[in-house]
C-alpha cells in the first residue's frame, strides 16, 4: 500500500515515493526511449504514485514534454503532483549554467507550462543557488507566482540551511529537493534537522545513488554515451569495488532480515530517516518499477539501522559525495 503525506503549509498530498524523471530526458543518460518513458509514467500512476519530479534541463526540455505526454493520456492530470525546477539555462551547445534572476524565472515558468501543458505547477523548485543573484530576488519572484497562483507550492533544491533562510524571509518555503541515500549523508548534519524543525518537506534525490543500490551494477557494468556515471568518482576505482561490496553485503543483510533486497531497503531507510521525507525513484521504462510495492507496508528497527550504518562503514574507505553534478556558476 503506498504511503502519502502533506506538504506542509498547503492542501498538497503527495505518494511518499515519487518518480523521478531526469533520466527519461536522456542527457546524461546515454539517450532515451520516449515511448517507454510515457509507459512508465502510466504504470506510475496505476500503481498509485501521484507525484512526478521533472526540470526544463532535463533533456533541454524532452522530460517536461514526455511528462506532459503521459499527463494528457492520463486524462486525470489533476490527480497528479508535478513538481519541476527554475535557475539553470543552457547555451545552443548543450552548456547549463545557473540563472535565478526574476527575468529567467518568468520565462522559464511559462516555458514549463507550455512543455506540461497545464496552467498552474503544483511544485516550483529553484534548481541550484545562484551567487550571482540575490536570494531575495529570486524569492520575491517565486513568491510572485505563488500568489498569482502559477504555483501551488514552492521549493528549493541543493540549498543549505542559511540560504533557506535568507529565501524564508521573503517568501513561504513548502520543500526541499537534497541530494540523500545510505551512500550520500552530509545532509544529517544540518539540512535534515533545519527542515524537520521547520516544517519543510524533502524530496531525497539520488535515492539508489544512480543506481549503485539498485543491486544490479557490477564490476563488468559499462556506461556509455554521455552517462554521467562515466565521471561519477563512486564508480571509479578503487572507490567502485568498495561501493559494490557495501551494496553486497546490505543485499544480504536485507534478505536475511526481512527478505527484501538491497533496493528495497535502500528507499525504506530513506522514509525511515524523516517523516517529512519522500523517495525520488528515477525510471525509463514500466520494468523499472516492479520493486515498488516491495518498499511499503514494513519497518526497519533502530538496531538495524545501526548496523547499515556499521557495514557501510567496514566497506567504503574513501567516501565521495555528489558535488560533481553541481553545474557551473558562469557560462
Amino acid at each position: 500500500m503506498v504511503e502519502y503525506v502533506k506538504v506542509p503549509g498547503t492542501d498538497i498530498q503527495v505518494s511518499r515515493v515519487g518518480v523521478g524523471t531526469w533520466a527519461i530526458g536522456g542527457w546524461m543518460w546515454g539517450g532515451t526511449h520516449q515511448e517507454l518513458a510515457v509507459k512508465a509514467l502510466l504504470k506510475a500512476f496505476d500503481m498509485g504514485l501521484n507525484l512526478v519530479d521533472t526540470a526544463p534541463v532535463y533533456g533541454f526540455g524532452l522530460s517536461e514534454s514526455i511528462v506532459g505526454r503521459a499527463l494528457k493520456e492520463y486524462g486525470e492530470k489533476d490527480r497528479i503532483v508535478i513538481a519541476t525546477k527554475v535557475g539553470l539555462e543552457w547555451t545552443p551547445e548543450g552548456k547549463v549554467c545557473r540563472n535565478s534572476s526574476k527575468e529567467r524565472i518568468m520565462k522559464e515558468v511559462e516555458d514549463s507550462l507550455r512543455r506540461l501543458g497545464r496552467d498552474y505547477i503544483d511544485i516550483y523548485q529553484v534548481h541550484w543557488p545562484d551567487p550571482k543573484v540575490p536570494i531575495e530576488e529570486t524569492a520575491q519572484a517565486m513568491h510572485e507566482l505563488y500568489r498569482q497562483g502559477k504555483i501551488r507550492a514552492i521549493g528549493v533544491s541543493n540549498y543549505s540551511p542559511q540560504q533557506m533562510e535568507t529565501f524564508r524571509s521573503v517568501a513561504p518555503l513548502h520543500v526541499c529537493q537534497p541530494p540523500y541515500n545510505l551512500f550520500e549523508r552530509d545532509i544529517e548534519k544540518d539540512v535534515l534537522p533545519y527542515c524537520e524543525e521547520k516544517q519543510i518537506l524533502m524530496l531525497f534525490y539520488g535515492a539508489i545513488c544512480r543506481g549503485l543500490l539498485s543491486g544490479k551494477i557490477n564490476k563488468d557494468s559499462k556506461f556509455s554515451g554521455d552517462d554521467l556515471r562515466q565521471i561519477d568518482p563512486k564508480f571509479q576505482e578503487p572507490r567502485f569495488s568498495q561501493y559494490l561490496r557495501a551494496v553486497e553485503e546490505l543485499n544480504r543483510f536485507a534478505q536475511e532480515r526481512y527478505g527484501k533486497r538491497v533496493i528495497h531497503l535502500a528507499v525504506r531507510w530513506l522514509l525511515e530517516k524523516s517523516p517529512l521525507g519522500v523517495a525520488l525513484w528515477g525510471v525509463r521504462k514500466p520494468e523499472h518499477l516492479q520493486d515498488l510495492p516491495e518498499v511499503f507496508g514494513w519497518k526497519i528497527s533502530q538496531e538495524d539501522m545501526q548496523e547499515i550504518d556499521r557495514i557501510i562503514e567496514r566497506h567504503v574507505k574513501d567516501p565521495m559525495g555528489p558535488e560533481f553534478m553541481a553545474p557551473p556558476i558562469h557560462c
